[in-house]
């Protein structure tokens, strides 16, 4: 991953669904959705566990919150489509 600030993530929980967030913390993030060290979203804490599914980096919180917004717009394929370009 790049040096930013900020990353829109999703992650894959135990039931098969997707998860779109932003962070500053990627591996933070993902810990506290699998119940370390916080609760994670409401949505992933009946879900887990979770995994890292796709990353980009953002240059700004705003950014990433514009690139999250247009994530969720997406369908599920389009979704998986861009999970399977994350190495």
């Amino acid at each position: 991953m790049t040096a930013s600030a900020w990353f829109v993530y999703i992650v894959r929980c135990a039931d098969h669904t997707l998860y779109t967030g932003i962070t500053t913390d990627v591996e933070r993030r993902l810990a506290e959705h699998n119940g370390e060290g916080g609760l994670g979203a409401r949505y992933t804490r009946s879900r887990r566990p979770v995994a890292l599914a796709y990353v980009e980096p953002a240059v700004s919180r705003a950014d990433a919150a514009r690139r999250e917004a247009a994530i969720k717009l997406l369908d599920r394929a389009r979704k998986l489509a861009l999970c399977t370009s994350f190495p």
